[in-house]
């Protein structure tokens, strides 16, 4: 149990995988992969990647809407991401 805890520990304290999930609270519409991508500037792939930890952790869901796969954060990710927001704002 704790290896995994680590492992989804290390994935929020890199600076792309912080922003996704900022991305994901500040969201004021709906959010999808591809959108996330372009607006931390990172490749669709990576932050693919991401989120299928971030969704193996319960933080975020994905919503199919037709073709599309939407991005939603669960009540543990909005907690997740509203600590995230205090410290960068601290800092």
């Amino acid at each position: 149990m704790f290896a995994r805890e680590k492992k989804i520990f290390n994935v929020f304290f890199r600076r792309k995988p912080a922003l996704m999930l900022l991305g994901l609270f500040h969201a004021k519409q709906e959010i999808y992969a591809s959108s996330l991508a372009k607006e931390i500037n990172c490749t669709y792939s990576h932050v693919v990647k991401i989120l299928q930890q971030m969704h193996k952790a319960g933080l975020i869901e994905f919503v199919k809407q037709g073709r599309i796969k939407l991005l939603k954060l669960t009540k543990k990710g909005e907690k997740v991401a509203d600590h995230i927001n205090q410290i960068m704002n601290l800092l």
